[in-house]
Parts: structure tokens; sequence; C-alpha cells
């Protein structure tokens, strides 16, 4: 396809390719799945087209063996809609002893799990995508590598021109492909859009259980106003009912936050457990995140000026876009996104861990002098709780950040790094 925008997963797609005979893509709809793997895939069976989606369904119970057959890698697209595609691919794989045989790609994880009997261990490998990067998306100019901050940190450099109303823009916009192209005000709409499709039907279909839309809506503008937090359902149950507003069960409202999280809507970040010199208790709840800004500033009803006049929101908005975009380099990198806090309440916003030990302490603020004097601080008291007798000191400590043109070397040590500077 001629106007492909690359995506950081397609080197990692192909890799996995290399290794097992099929690779699962999983994630939220419209953030690219199909059209990724259809660069790689020569033969390609679409599960939900109109027009044979009932075929389909049923030659899957009738005669698999005609819908897997094709030149390889083929791609079955939207699997889970015949869940014992699963199973069968397994048995393909193994019979055929042969690698990149099978790419599987999904926005929801299957309704009925009861039809797949084997769990695909040394055949499949799992892809997680996320809807575009800054840098995927041509709006980073990722002059600063995640990467090679790993191997090197004593340097660093980088400029953008990107001033604070474009971040606003971007967090509104989203990292989704089909809005890139598009004039702004119609790029707004794509995350409007998907917020109606995910309320009005996508949380239904997700397990077959029949969800109210308006019910749906405000628990995820309840999860948009905790982004970056620690919020419990409790939490959550209580600021639906403000002011007599709408009565959920906790019961209810984790039915509708799993729905959502199968449909890939959410994703949670967890806690990071380092060793530390003291006995400081560790909080181990998750950090509640959408899997892309957008999401959040769209259940809410607020654009880019709402976020330039409410910075406080911004901020959390800003975090998420950045947690969204680390996510993205950490699984290039063969690495883990997590966050820490203590009981004493030091909290770090991101922590970027390598499979091979090597983690980054990141701290994310929209800018100016005293927030990032703030985030140094914080990123410098982590560092020293740390036991490095037990495990690494970071490879480097950094501040991303909203604003400022320059990315720098503190003289403490510590980067600030603009975040439409960063790649992976």
């Amino acid at each position: 396809m001629s106007n492909y925008k690359q995506r950081i997963i397609d080197n990692l797609l192909a890799r996995k390719l290399r290794g097992k005979g099929a690779v699962l893509i999983q994630g939220a709809k419209w953030c690219g799945k199909t059209t990724t793997a259809e660069q790689m895939a020569k033969s390609i069976l679409y599960m939900d087209d109109p027009q044979k989606k009932a075929q389909n369904i049923r030659m899957a119970e009738m005669n698999m063996h005609r819908l897997l057959a094709g030149e390889t890698p083929r791609l079955i697209d939207e699997w889970q809609l015949a869940p014992q595609i699963w199973d069968a691919i397994r048995f393909e794989v193994d019979h055929r002893e042969a690698l990149g045989q099978f790419i599987l790609t999904g926005s929801a994880t299957p309704a009925d799990k009861s039809k797949i009997s084997h769990s695909g261990t040394g055949r499949f490998a799992w892809l997680t995508m996320r809807p575009m990067s800054l840098f995927e998306s041509g709006d980073s100019t990722g002059e600063v590598s995640l990467g090679q901050l790993f191997e090197n940190s004593e340097t660093v450099d980088g400029y953008t021109d990107h001033e604070l109303c474009d971040i606003a823009f971007f967090i509104c916009r989203g990292g989704w492909p089909r809005a890139i192209s598009l004039d702004k005000d119609i790029a707004l709409d794509q995350a409007r859009d998907y917020v109606d499709a995910v309320t009005d039907s996508d949380i239904s279909r997700a397990d077959n259980v029949n969800r109210d839309p308006e019910a749906a809506r405000r628990i995820m503008r309840s999860y948009a106003r905790h982004q970056g937090a620690q919020a419990s359902i409790g939490t959550i149950q209580a600021d639906m009912k403000a002011g007599g507003a709408f009565d959920i069960s906790d019961k209810t409202i984790n039915s509708y936050i799993n729905a959502l999280k199968q449909i890939f809507v959410i994703e949670d970040m967890p806690a990071w457990n380092p060793n530390l010199r003291s006995k400081t208790a560790i909080r181990t709840s998750d950090t509640r995140y959408f899997v892309d800004p957008s999401i959040a500033t769209a259940v809410l009803g607020i654009g880019p000026n709402d976020l330039m006049n409410d910075l406080n929101t911004m901020g959390l908005m800003f975090e998420t876009m950045c947690v969204r975009d680390l996510r993205i380099f950490a699984d290039v990198l063969d690495g883990n996104v997590y966050h820490f806090r203590d009981k004493n309440g030091l909290e770090c916003d991101a922590v970027v861990h390598l499979r091979n030990g090597k983690y980054g302490l990141i701290e994310i603020k929209l800018g100016g002098e005293t927030l990032i004097n703030e985030g140094a601080k914080t990123l410098t008291s982590l560092a020293s709780k740390i036991d490095t007798d037990k495990m690494k000191a970071p490879a480097f400590k950094m501040i991303l950040t909203a604003t400022g043109n320059y990315a720098y070397r503190r003289e403490d040590g510590i980067l600030v790094v603009p975040s439409s500077c960063l790649k992976d």
C-alpha cells in the first residue's frame, strides 16, 4: 500500500513470524492492526466481510481446512468471530512444521472461550498494537531514541517547534491512523465517533452481554477523570453517584470495566516492585489509563481549547499520551512500562523496565522550571532508595515535557526531553 505509514510494530511482527508458526495482533478497533498485517500477508480472509461473514462462520464449523488454505503468511482478520480457528491453526502449525504460517488480528478477545482448548504456547506469538505514537504519526522529530538512552544517556540532543497548543491538539486527536491526515476539526471527530461506537455497541459485543450505553458512558467519564490515578472501584462508584446522578453496584462497574479491557479500550498500568534499601511498603494497585488520551477527552466532551484553559486536566491527559507512546516503544525494546508509588507518597509516573534488567525512571510534566524541578526531585529521591547491590542503577532518569523546544541534560544528570522529540 503506497500510502501506508510505517509502524513501529512492523519489524517486531516480521521478527515474530520468523520464530513462530502464527502471530496474534490484538488491540483496539481502528488502531491499524489489519492494515499493518496486510503489508506482510500473502493471502487474506476477512471474517467480518458483510457479504461473507455468515458463510465464514458456518464454514468454520463445517470445513475449517478451506478457510486456512492459501499462500502464507495467511491473514485471518477478526478471527475471534469463530474462536475454534485458534485450535485449528495450532493443529496446522504443528503438522506443517513451518514458521510464519498465519497472522491473526482481533479487536476483542473471543466472547465464547469454550471452543478454545489449547493455549497456543510454542506455536503463537502475541503482539499488542495501540494507536500511533507521536513518532509514528509524524509529530515527533525522533531525535531522542529511548533505546539508545539505555545504552548511553550521557548526551542527549533534540529540537521541536511544537507549542503547547499543538500538544493539546495531538492529545484530543489521538493516534488513530484514520485521523492523522484529516483536517483538524474532522480529525477530532474520529475519537468522538469511536466513543459512540464503544458505548452504543462494542461494549455489549465484548462478551455478548447487553449493557446500558449511558452507564457505559458515565463509567468511561469517571475513568477519564481518574487518568494516571490508582482509583478504586469504590471511588469510581462514588464519582458516578455524586449528585444522585447514577446508582450502580461495584459488581456492575467491574463488569463494564472488564468488557472495556476485552476490547482494548482500557489498559491499566501495573505497579513496579524494585529492591529498595528500606522496608517501605509499595502500593500495588494498577494505575488507570485509556489506551489513547483522545478517548478520555472525547468522553468528557472537551477539546484542545478546553485543555489550554485547564492545565491540570491537560497534565493528566498528557500523561496518558506519553504512557501510550512509552508502551509502544517498550514493546519493541522487549520491555514493559510500570508505575511506582510507596506508602509515603513517593511516586514515579513511569518506569520502562527491559527484560535484560535495565530500566529508566521517567516523570511526565507539562513543563516549566517549577514542574521540571519537582520531577527531578522525585527521580533523585527514588533513585537513592534503590538497593543497587541487588539490582542495577537506573540507566537514565528523564522528564518528558509538553513545553520547551530542546532536549538537554541537566547538571544533575537528569534528562529533559519534549515528548515530540522521542522515538523508540
